[in-house]
């Protein structure tokens, strides 16, 4: 397979099918409100942002894609509730006309069935690229650990610095943002807020949300809060800070 990683602003072409890939996202996380500030526009204002990867087998079907997006720093501590804040911030910059200083990875997805196959360093190393093409000095990440999900009452600050006798992060995405140069930084506690009336996660989840208490969610990385009373149940995702330093 040659794969060619270009910019959706090279390859307009592919915006039709960038939604389109077989995933394996939870239908819950697509339901973050922030995410449409990005989203809703990023085949057009960040389509310089969004990376598109397809192979000679079968060109113009995408095998995964990777979504940055330029926001303010300032020269301030990484945010606790990263992937929203970056979103924000890089929205905002946008609108106002404001000159962004930073860049943040969203997020990388290869289609289901070529996981496994080395894709998702390929496209970390194809960002760290661009962003250094852009001029920025490094490219940060809130980082969503891979198997996290399968510990969802251990603390992320304990998760995220568990590492293997090599000395490389125990979670196998971290360790691919490792191995590419980033470094952890800290934990974002509060990275992304979902809340919803108990109908909507029966309907993302079809778990029956019918009592009060910690809700395990599969493909969750904490438990999410369920109040039966106030017909509502919010989930908290922590995510992981990484910085790849690109000079």
């Amino acid at each position: 397979m040659a794969l060619q990683i270009t910019t959706l602003a090279e390859r307009p072409e592919l915006a039709s099918a960038l939604w389109d890939m077989d995933h394996t996202w939870q239908e819950f996380i697509l339901n973050d409100p922030i995410a449409d500030l990005f989203y809703a526009v990023a085949t057009t204002a960040y389509a310089d942002y969004v990376l598109v990867a397809d192979d000679d087998a079968e060109p113009g079907r995408l095998v995964a894609r990777a979504c940055m997006i330029p926001f303010v720093a300032r020269g301030s501590e990484l945010p606790d509730d990263g992937w929203d804040a970056v979103i924000r911030s890089g929205r905002l910059a946008r609108d106002r006309g404001t000159r962004p200083d930073a860049v943040s990875a969203l997020e990388i997805t290869v289609r289901r069935d070529l996981q496994g196959t080395g894709l998702s360093s390929q496209m970390v190393a194809a960002m760290r690229r661009h962003a250094a093409d852009r001029g920025f000095y490094e490219l940060v990440a809130p980082v969503r650990p891979s198997t996290k999900h399968l510990e969802p009452h251990t603390p992320m600050s304990e998760y995220a610095f568990r590492t293997r006798p090599d000395g490389l992060p125990h979670d196998a995405w971290l360790r691919v943002h490792v191995r590419a140069g980033g470094k952890i930084i800290k934990v974002a506690p509060r990275s992304m807020v979902i809340a919803g009336t108990l109908a909507e996660w029966r309907e993302w989840t079809g778990l029956p949300f019918d009592r009060t208490g910690a809700v395990e969610v599969p493909g969750a990385l904490n438990p999410v809060h369920c109040d039966v009373e106030q017909d509502h149940a919010v989930y908290v995702e922590p995510n992981v800070w990484v910085c790849h330093p690109l000079g």
